[in-house]
């Protein structure tokens, strides 16, 4: 399993959705980081392949960063790994 988290401007909590193949987390990925190079008000939605129904939208230029990682059993105790690793939209 694959999660993508992100982070949004103004909000203390991360958003996150899973995906079960690496080509799919990598979509998704992809989908998020074109959004925030663009810079534009577009609005994406991100669909959770672990949790039935769950799907998230997000407007595109409040996106401050992204983070896509596989989930694995020897993480913390949160199953985040340690550091947040991220791209810088230019």
């Amino acid at each position: 399993m694959f999660i993508i988290d992100v982070t949004l401007k103004s909000t203390p909590i991360t958003l996150s959705v899973q995906r079960k193949t690496s080509e799919d987390a990598e979509a998704s990925y992809q989908q998020v980081i074109e959004a925030m190079k663009s810079g534009e008000h577009r609005l994406i939605e991100l669909v959770c392949e672990h949790q039935a129904g769950k799907r998230i939208s997000i407007v595109g230029n409040e996106i401050t960063a992204v983070q896509l990682y596989e989930k694995s059993g020897a993480g913390t105790s949160s199953g985040k790994p340690p550091g947040f690793s991220f791209a810088v939209a230019e």
